[in-house]
């Protein structure tokens, strides 16, 4: 019997997109649809406006500079609302007083990876700014997710007040844009097959099928 190495979903995603929440409970889904499928999930960054202060940018503000009118920007969320409340999540978008810019949460998550604790962290980001409205420019909120996570938070805190990984982070997000991705979530599939957009559950289960049932020989090698 052929062995392969673990199926990869290479997940591109940016922790103030309220669509990647979205995906990674689709994604959480379609997984557990799968239970005989062996898949290895890795977080990778992306930004939805680089332009974001380091200290992030009044919630109010952002939203009018681009929306226009603040009733666009409530129309516009609504939706977004809805579709989370489907996927079990309560999305506290009133609570959020500023839009971050995301650099520092990508180093954690990349520092995460070291740990296997990506996923946690993910989701404790996503939740602390979606659904209680954290800042997630303060360092000491980072640390403390970090922390919760099981990380070394002291480590952490002494690398957040350094520029270790910032170039990778940054780089990582130049080779999704070069790539072609201007959106995200965007899901890899065994770096063969590319799922834009936040896919319904059964969407990303077939695509994680299709990928498992074409997988080669050659596939098998790396796993010897």
């Amino acid at each position: 019997m052929t062995e392969f190495p673990p199926l990869t979903v290479d997940v591109v995603s940016d922790v103030m997109c309220p669509w990647c929440f979205i995906g990674k409970r689709r994604l959480e889904t379609a997984l557990r649809s799968v239970p005989q499928l062996n898949v290895t999930v890795r977080w990778h960054p992306f930004q939805l406006d680089s332009s974001l202060p380091k200290t992030g940018k009044d919630r109010k503000k952002y939203l009018s500079d681009k929306f226009g009118v603040i009733e666009k920007a409530n129309s516009f969320y609504s939706q977004i609302k809805a579709a989370g409340l489907e996927e079990g999540i309560d999305f506290a978008f009133d609570a959020i007083r500023l839009s971050p810019n995301t650099l520092d949460c990508h180093r954690l998550i990349l520092w995460s990876r070291a740990d296997d604790l990506q996923d946690e962290i993910v989701e404790r980001l996503f939740d602390a700014y979606f659904l209680k409205g954290e800042d997630l420019t303060k360092s000491e909120t980072l640390v403390r997710i970090s922390e919760e996570a099981g990380m070394q938070s002291d480590l952490v805190e002494q690398l957040l007040e350094t520029d270790t990984d910032l170039d990778k982070a940054e780089a990582e997000i130049a080779n999704a844009q070069a790539a072609g991705i201007t959106g995200v979530p965007c899901f890899i599939i065994d770096g063969r097959f590319v799922l834009a957009g936040a896919e319904k559950a059964e969407t990303i289960a077939a695509a994680l099928l299709h990928a498992e049932e074409t997988r080669t020989d050659q596939d098998a090698q790396s796993a010897v």
